[in-house]
């Protein structure tokens, strides 16, 4: 086995470090001196002592093993090398001065850039990607990339902006912002509910054709509701079940079961009575649908603005559910 030098464990002892942090003052203090033509003007700008100048460019010209200055008592002058290296420094000062004020544009001036969202699949789908159109058409220079997922994005690993989860946030380390309540809802077709009826209270369930949602970990998502004041789980046996929530809520559609499904995505079938719901009174306490991102200060302007458009344009939505209660106290005289 070969064995490998150990890690300096601190930058005191690593010549590599201290050669760092040597060149970097002695550059800096290097391009000071020769655009104000003295060390004392240099200092002034640099906030700090005359001798302290001195001692980085010396420094700085030990290592380079050349005399950048022509020191007189009257004056300040570059030599020939000083010249050349001063030359040489010129465009990584360019650069790093864009690279300042670029980094101010994205803070404040016009939103651009790119911006990498995450989402479960079926918020994604129903309401996110839709809004994402009218958000492009107001932010042209702003480009998109959405990533669909039921495992929560990890900001660092995947590189994202910004992140849509669903439930009840308990990652104290972000800013969780609530868009709207997660309301689910026990759901059937009509046709359903006609032949086989609707249960009346959660033990019901066993006797009915249910259909269940598994995650991306494999994990089969549990029903949630509220008994008696308590908040109770229940995995029913299922005859059908699917890794994506638009499968699910097709299959409802098609009579061949109940699902838990979220407001947003059968409210508006609810109204048009293409599905109808039961077991309201027990219905779990609501979780949310938030946006999240790393932080509030230092926020680009492309995710300020993202996150202020989606929070505005998906409240405006009509992604609540009220029970057409006509409908469903009809189906749900029919036997179970």
């Amino acid at each position: 086995m070969t064995d490998y030098p150990s890690r300096p464990s601190s930058g005191a002892d690593d010549p590599l470090a201290s050669s760092f942090a040597t060149s970097y003052a002695g550059v800096v203090s290097f391009l000071a001196v020769a655009n104000e033509g003295s060390f004392a003007r240099a200092g002034d700008r640099l906030g700090i002592g005359r001798s302290s100048v001195s001692r980085n460019v010396q420094k700085l010209e030990a290592q380079l093993d050349a005399r950048l200055f022509q020191r007189t008592t009257r004056s300040t002058s570059l030599t020939r090398e000083g010249e050349l290296f001063y030359e040489n420094c010129q465009p990584g000062l360019a650069r790093i001065a864009q690279a300042l004020e670029d980094m101010r544009e994205l803070r404040n001036g016009p939103p651009r850039g790119h911006l990498r969202i995450a989402s479960t699949p079926g918020f994604g789908r129903k309401v996110v990607a839709p809004l994402l159109r009218g958000f492009h058409t107001g932010y042209p220079d702003i480009s998109l990339e959405l990533l669909l997922n039921d495992r929560p994005a990890d900001f660092t690993s995947d590189r994202v902006d910004v992140s849509f989860r669903d439930g009840r946030m308990e990652d104290s380390g972000i800013v969780a912002r609530r868009l709207i309540p997660m309301q689910m809802i026990v759901c059937a077709a009509p046709a359903y509910a006609r032949m086989y009826g609707l249960p009346r209270h959660v033990a019901e369930l066993g006797v009915h054709r249910c259909i269940n949602l598994r995650t991306a970990t494999g994990r089969v998502t549990e029903w949630e509701f509220k008994v008696d004041g308590l908040a109770q789980r229940f995995q029913p046996a299922a005859l059908h079940t699917f890794n994506d929530p638009d499968l699910a809520l097709e299959a409802v559609l098609d009579g061949l079961g109940l699902a838990q499904l979220p407001a947003y995505q059968v409210c508006e079938l609810l109204r048009e009575e293409r599905l109808v719901s039961c077991l309201g009174q027990h219905a779990p306490d609501d979780g949310g649908h938030y946006l999240c991102y790393l932080s509030r200060k230092l926020l680009p302007a492309r995710i300020r603005v993202f996150v202020d458009y989606m929070t505005e344009h998906t409240r405006l939505l009509d992604l609540e559910c009220t029970m057409p209660v006509a409908m469903a106290r009809t189906v749900e005289q029919q036997p179970a």
